[in-house]
């Protein structure tokens, strides 16, 4: 019994690191793929148009179109980085920076659905975003309604 209990601890501990190493793995890849122009800490920059993160970024989730539009933005469809890595650091930024926005069904990104959006980066990407955003306000309008 001893000898369960002590390979039963010993794989939550492996698994705890595991989940760690994944955890480091999504912070590097966002260091190395986004934070030089979204800042370490998501803030972005206004003067270069570079949209900040944080109490945002999970907000577009709850509006359609949303989800693919976080996976077509040039800088996720077009980085270097796979599906599967992609998705990753899609779901470390928005429990970073933005969790309380999530919507209460979210579903974390999988490399299987990143890879059929990455094919289709919108023609107009900013007027896609300016689409989103205007959802968004309205849906804040709404719930702020009571309807």
């Amino acid at each position: 019994m001893a000898a369960r209990a002590f390979l039963l601890g010993g794989l939550v501990a492996l698994l705890g690191a595991q989940d760690a190493a994944a955890t480091e793995q999504r912070q590097l890849d966002y260091m190395l793929n986004c934070q030089g122009c979204h800042l370490p800490d998501g803030s972005g920059n206004q003067q270069r148009q570079v949209p900040a993160f944080p109490g945002q970024l999970g907000r577009f989730l709850n509006v359609p179109g949303g989800r693919e539009y976080l996976v077509q933005v040039p800088g996720s469809a077009l980085s270097g980085l796979s599906d599967e890595a992609l998705a990753g650091v899609l779901n470390w930024m928005l429990g970073r920076f933005s969790p309380d926005q999530l919507p209460a069904d979210f579903k974390p990104y999988s490399g299987a659905e990143l890879h059929q959006w990455r094919q289709h980066i919108p023609a107009d990407v900013a007027q896609v975003r300016r689409d989103l955003i205007e959802r968004i306000a309205q849906q804040a309008q709404q719930t702020r309604q009571g309807n």
